[in-house]
Order: structure tokens, then sequence, then C-alpha cells
């Protein structure tokens, strides 16, 4: 199936409103809802929601259809560290390849990180936080290892949403980030990559700590 093919729309937008936060942990997808939503048959979303199921995304219960499936911290913690190998790596290849005009990208962006950690505007910071790892990842030009994030990403917007929601997390990963971003514009790939799994971690670490209860949607957050 090729780019185009109308199963393969319907997984990046699921996918996409998983992290988004507009489908929720535990909510239920029902297949009609989704043909409306997405102009499609519904043999294309079944389709769609077993390539999901697949991926670990999506689980089919018994008499209740098809629901957006909860990771435990345990399997988040397994996640965190594939991420952290597979960032690292993107990481490197950044800090090999990053042009004049990205590095200039980088550097803004981490100047408006530090400007919403100081609003104390935690929100903005995880879209600028966001923005920041995908910038990272198109300037490494690795393919595989992104199409593989991207498919990670999804599964952890539960906890990450949890871990955003700790006091003072914002000022300590703006710490983190900026290191990443100097070592890379410095192209420095042993820095960068060194800095990027330290980062993540730390996200380990407070991923395991972090018992604080959940209610509601989830909301779109980076660690």
């Amino acid at each position: 199936m090729g780019a185009g093919d109308p199963q393969d729309l319907v997984v990046v937008k699921i996918r996409r409103a998983v992290l988004d936060g507009h489908f929720a942990p535990g909510q239920r997808l029902v297949e009609s809802e989704l043909c409306d939503l997405y102009q499609v048959s519904r043999s294309t979303v079944r389709q769609a929601l077993r390539e999901l199921v697949a991926d670990g995304l999506i689980e089919v219960q018994r008499n209740k259809g098809a629901r957006v499936r909860t990771i435990s911290t345990a399997e988040a913690v397994e996640i965190t560290e594939v991420r952290m190998v597979l960032e690292g790596l993107l990481a490197a290849k950044a800090a090999e390849r990053v042009t004049p005009a990205q590095a200039e990208r980088l550097l803004g962006i981490k100047d408006a990180m530090r400007e919403r950690v100081a609003a104390h505007d935690p929100l903005a910071y995880s879209d600028l936080n966001a923005s920041l790892h995908a910038l990272i990842q198109e300037i490494a030009g690795q393919v595989t290892a992104r199409t593989i994030l991207v498919r990670l990403q999804a599964q952890l917007v539960r906890h990450q949403f949890r871990l955003s929601l700790q006091p003072g997390r914002s000022t300590v990963s703006l710490g983190q980030h900026e290191k990443i971003v100097d070592a890379i514009v410095a192209r420095d790939p042993a820095g960068a990559e060194a800095a990027m799994r330290a980062h993540l971690r730390d996200v380990i670490t407070q991923i395991s700590q972090s018992t604080t209860p959940l209610a509601g949607a989830a909301v779109p957050v980076t660690s």
C-alpha cells in the first residue's frame, strides 16, 4: 500500500488523534463513528484498526470492540528505554548533519522554551518541546528510527501528561534540552547522544517514581 492508500491515511490520523489527546487511553473507538469522521468505508476502518492493534496502540476486547490501549508504568519504562537508544542515535546524526540554518532554528526553539519556563506556561513549553524533538529527527534524516519513534510516542501520552504535572519539571527539562541543542549546534555527535540519553534516562526515573492518578483526557506532552 502506498502513502495515499485510505487505510494508511486512517492509521496516521488515528495515531495523531491519540498523540494530540483527542482519543484518550481507554476510550472506545466505534467503527461507524470513525467512518463518518474520516469519510471512509467500514472495511477501511477495520483494516486500519487491525494495523494499530499490531502496533500496540489499540486493543480489541470481546463484546466491547476497539479501545485505545492503556500502557502500564512498566511498559512505559520499556518504551522509553527504546526511545533513549533511538533518540540518542538521532541526536548524534543531527550533530553530524546540521546546517547553519537548522542550527538557528534549534537555538530559536531553545530560546522560546526558556521564555515559556520563565512565564510558567507548561503547555506552551510542551508544544515547543515536541517541535524540538521533531526538528532533531528531521535534521538527522534517519527515516527508519523516526518511523519507529512515531509508533512508540503515541503509546506514552498518558505517562507524559502525568510527568508534566510534576512541579518544576519544565525547569529540569529545559536544562537537559539546552545541553542537547548546544551539542548539536557544536557538531558534537558524542555529546549530543550523551545529552539525549541522559535526558531520557531521567524521564525513565520520573515515570518509575510517579504515582499521580489521572482524570480526563490526555494532553499532548513531550518529555
